[in-house]
């Protein structure tokens, strides 16, 4: 079925996007992004490869990722984690596509970047990016294709960074919890607070 009459359809319910907002997505970084990411403890990633869709959140210290002088590419470490290792597999069985969402805590705007992303294991550059004690194993090195910051209303609508939407932590079941009783395991013995400590040693 061609997807021309939805395309039409989208077209009756949505006006046309202001030329601003196509244009102001360029091939590299600019000094605006690279201030912004800079400043910028936490992305989202997304990656499709022979396994499937992956969307994981990545995060460090205040610039973690690093922008080439040429503002053509970015280098981001890759941190322990679960060993799902899925962005790595969907980067080296698939055809390395990408796009990364980077936040400020207290700013509303996105900054994005997509483009085709490489898996790098040398050992002397990971140690650049020791953090935690530790340097990572690998590197991902994305070629920015596009780059652009995002509309700041879907944070602004969650008000991600205020108060009216925040809830106590023991709202919900440990972390441990809830996958204990989701695959019918026994309960946990120890509390969110060992487990969250026990994390923080692994970070």
């Amino acid at each position: 079925m061609s997807d021309k009459p939805m395309q039409a359809e989208l077209e009756r319910l949505y006006t046309p996007p202001k030329p601003v907002t196509v244009a102001k997505a360029i091939d590299h970084i600019d000094p605006h992004g690279r201030r912004f990411i800079s400043l910028s403890p936490f992305l989202v990633i997304g990656s499709a490869g022979a396994g499937g869709l992956d969307v994981s959140p990545r995060g460090g210290a205040p610039g973690f990722v690093r922008v080439a002088d040429d503002g053509l590419s970015v280098l981001m470490p890759d941190r322990p984690g679960n060993n799902r290792l899925d962005t790595l597999k969907n980067v080296s069985e698939g055809g390395g596509g990408v796009a990364l969402m980077f936040m400020i805590p207290g700013v509303d705007d996105i900054y994005r970047v997509n483009g085709a992303a490489s898996l790098v294991a040398d050992e002397s550059l990971c140690a650049e990016f020791a953090e935690f004690g530790r340097a990572p194993r690998t590197l991902l090195s994305v070629e920015v294709h596009e780059a652009f910051l995002h509309c700041p209303k879907a944070l602004m609508r969650a008000d991600l960074w205020g108060e009216s939407h925040r809830v106590e932590r023991s709202t919900l079941p440990s972390l441990a919890e809830m996958v204990s009783d989701q695959l019918g395991l026994a309960k946990p013995s120890t509390t969110h607070a060992e487990q969250v400590e026990s994390l923080r040693g692994s970070l």
